[in-house]
């Protein structure tokens, strides 16, 4: 048996691959046992979750032109509006072959993007883009990583995203912060007292995470760098980045899907996809994990916007397959 699997209180693989959450199941096959996304148990996995909730609601409630609940740039309602339902169906491993998710792509990718490149918050009913002093490290990684997963690299628009994100982050050849929105490099926010945000930098570094090594020119690969300093800089396990008000008790309460907000679990996933997994500094933060989990190996949804979704992704006061899965993730990356 692997470490990190040793490392539980007991083994909860056979319970992730169990079929009746098919979402899971294609997820833990790729992230857990190593299978091709074009593995046969894996595509028969993601063809099941399609059609079965928390997936299927959210693509039942689509409207045919690619929008959620109403057009334009898809901010609002939280959190079944347009770009919300794009960046979950991501974290849900939804099919980027599917013509809804492809459509819902094109709109968001036609309504949302500013003119500074980088997608844009906004909650108007009308379809004109959001102006660029709306765009936020935290909407706009989102928004990016999942454009990415679903097949979109290739879009001009994304890569002005990606540009948009590196450039903000390093100032190199960026024209200008907004006071409202994004104010300064190294992730300053106008939402954080115009101080670097922790919750936005992992969003951000999220979605530079997913644009392939081969293909990170020079400033994203400074960015990146940037930015794996800057997460390190703090115990992820008290993450006391600096911030206008007190530390967010959001930090420590494990959940799934992720919004704007980030936990210390999302902390550790991406400086593990950045190759940070082993480090050191992150020692506590994966002991803080670890004693999260049940006499099962098992997790608890512990934000799960219940209630907020097209459909809620657990039931209450029961473990979640989704958390235990990021958990199972990193812990494997981590402990090996």
């Amino acid at each position: 048996m692997e470490a990190w699997r040793r490392a539980l209180n007991g083994d909860p693989l056979p319970w992730l691959l169990d079929e009746d959450v098919p979402a899971v199941r294609a997820l833990a096959l790729q992230r857990l046992l190593d299978e091709a996304e074009d593995s046969p148990r894996v595509r028969r996995a993601r063809a099941a979750a399609m059609k079965a909730d928390p997936i299927a609601a959210i693509l039942a409630n689509q409207h045919p032109e690619g929008w959620w609940v109403k057009p334009g740039p898809g901010y609002t309602p939280k959190y079944t509006g347009t770009v919300w339902s794009l960046i979950f169906l991501d974290q849900m491993g939804a099919d980027p072959r599917d013509r809804r998710v492809r459509r819902a792509c094109g709109y968001v990718l036609s309504h949302t993007v500013t003119t500074s490149g980088g997608f844009g918050i906004s909650g108007r009913s009308d379809e004109r883009p959001p102006p660029p002093s709306d765009v936020y490290h935290c909407l706009n990684g989102n928004l990016l990583r999942a454009m990415i997963g679903f097949g979109q690299l290739e879009d001009e628009r994304v890569g002005a995203a990606i540009e948009w994100q590196a450039r903000s982050i390093t100032g190199e050849g960026f024209d200008r912060y907004y006071a409202s929105g994004t104010s300064g490099p190294g992730f300053a926010c106008a939402v954080n007292g115009k101080l670097p945000c922790g919750w936005g930098a992992i969003k951000a570094l999220l979605a530079l995470a997913r644009v392939p090594p081969a293909r990170r020119a020079a400033h994203v690969r400074r960015a990146i760098a940037q930015g794996q300093e800057f997460l390190l800089s703090r115990d992820p396990a008290v993450a006391d980045y600096p911030t206008d008000t007190r530390v967010s008790s959001s930090w420590l309460r494990l959940g799934f899907p992720s919004g704007y907000v980030a936990d210390v679990l999302q902390n550790l996933e991406v400086l593990a996809e950045l190759g940070h997994a082993k480090d050191p500094r992150l020692s506590r933060a994966i002991d803080l994990v670890l004693s999260k989990q049940d006499a099962e190996g098992r997790w608890t949804n512990e934000y799960a916007y219940r209630g907020k979704l097209w459909a809620d992704v657990d039931a209450p006061r029961t473990p979640s397959r989704w958390v235990t899965l990021r958990a199972c993730t990193v812990l494997r990356r981590a402990l090996g």
